[in-house]
């Protein structure tokens, strides 16, 4: 065989020639057995050496680009931590405009947890309802006793859908809920109210509920009316029997048998409730369709079915008054009404002083809490005696927060 018959060759055949099958068997074996000698050595050696293994896996592991090659390629990441919502919207809701219908409101607010104990920490807040024509012309009356008592109540205001906002700055600013039109004595007037204690009901923290109008103004400081609501034992809607026409003359007939005549009572409309009775009222399904099927026209809603309601289901819990004075001794369908050269300081003391009442079981000259009806060009002499005379400047000295 010469050299270029041994360039075609096979490089098998070159390694075993032919002559020496046997042998080329033998050394192909011996080889395998070697490289397998080898292998099961490794494995021994690197499984009972860590520091061996840890090396062995840093070697084979791809090397990381440089700081600057990173920088280079990919986008800076944001480091900012993600901010906490938790329960937020629940202990403090914020924007309390929203897209719901009364129907998905009251459902919602409806919702009582059955775990009593909080997994926070927050002071208890009154909610002061208004239900308002229009604008507020009282407003800085109120301004003024609220200010400085932040976190210790919650301002909701229901106008008619075309009434502009209150101005930035104010208390009222962005505190009107989804309204709608209301009549005076319809029952749609008493919609509004459980919608104004829907609304208030989303914020866990409100735990007392009173409803005002544009011409209520607050007879005591803050932090006297804060803490005659918070540490009462009874809620104050006023239900009589009222012989007559403007009684149990305004009784349907087609309420029976589920509300019969001797059930029937009459009340302030300025209630004062707290949250379990809020809740009651905006869940009932049995006397509040009954009167919006039957409770039209002259019925006058908003005097007989709160009134009614409780006088049923709730006889022991209410003081069987309202909070909120008004004089009626002029007679007719309305109360006296109060104009500027009304307002004197002899005025306010009678109605801050001039009754005698049970409060927790105890006697007190502590009646009334708010007065109405009150014009609004009655504003100036107002601001001029209220805040002396009622001691705005004191502040309720309470914990905010825990």
């Amino acid at each position: 065989m010469n050299k270029h018959q041994e360039q075609l060759l096979p490089s098998s055949m070159l390694l075993f020639p032919p002559r020496s099958k046997h042998l080329s068997l033998l050394l192909a074996l011996l080889l395998f057995g070697f490289g397998f000698a080898v292998g099961i050595f490794s494995s021994f050696y690197l499984q009972t050496t860590p520091v061996s293994l840890s090396m062995a896996q840093l070697l084979l592991q791809p090397s990381a680009p440089s700081q600057s090659a990173v920088s280079a390629s990919s986008p800076p990441r944001s480091v900012s931590a993600k901010p906490r919502i938790g329960l937020k919207e629940f202990v403090e809701p914020g924007v309390i405009l929203h897209d719901m219908t009364d129907e998905e409101l009251l459902w919602r607010a409806s919702m009582v947890p059955k775990i009593q104990k909080r997994p926070f920490s927050r002071p208890p807040k009154v909610a002061f309802l208004f239900l308002t024509k229009g604008h507020l012309p009282l407003a800085p009356l109120w301004e003024k006793f609220f200010e400085g008592n932040e976190g210790f109540y919650s301002i909701y205001v229901h106008a008619s859908p075309l009434n502009g906002s209150a101005p930035k700055g104010s208390v009222f600013h962005g505190r009107r809920v989804p309204s709608k039109a209301v009549q005076w004595g319809g029952m749609n007037m008493m919609e509004a109210e459980r919608r104004l204690l829907a609304n208030a009901l989303l914020d866990v923290s409100n735990q007392r509920f009173v409803l005002l109008s544009e011409a209520c103004i607050p007879l005591f400081n803050f932090p006297t009316i804060y803490s005659y609501l918070i540490n009462s034992t009874k809620i104050y809607v006023q239900a009589y029997d009222l012989p007559g026409p403007t009684g149990r003359g305004r009784y349907m007939k087609k309420m029976k048998p589920l509300l019969k005549l001797e059930q029937w009572r009459k009340g302030s409309q300025w209630f004062e409730v707290d949250r379990s009775l809020a809740i009651e009222v905006i869940s009932d399904d049995e006397y509040f369709p009954l009167f919006q099927r039957h409770c039209t026209s002259s019925c006058f809603a908003d005097e007989h079915y709160l009134a009614t309601h409780v006088s049923v289901r709730f006889p022991g819990r209410t003081a069987n008054r309202s909070l909120t004075w008004v004089d009626w001794s002029k007679g007719g369908p309305h109360p006296a009404r109060f104009l500027r050269t009304d307002v004197t300081v002899e005025l306010l003391e009678r109605i801050r002083n001039g009754s005698s009442c049970s409060y927790n079981g105890r006697s007190t000259r502590i009646c009334f809490l708010f007065a109405r009806k009150f014009l609004p060009n009655s504003l100036v002499r107002l601001m001029r005696f209220a805040p002396k005379l009622m001691d705005f400047k004191q502040r309720y000295e309470g914990r905010r927060t825990g």
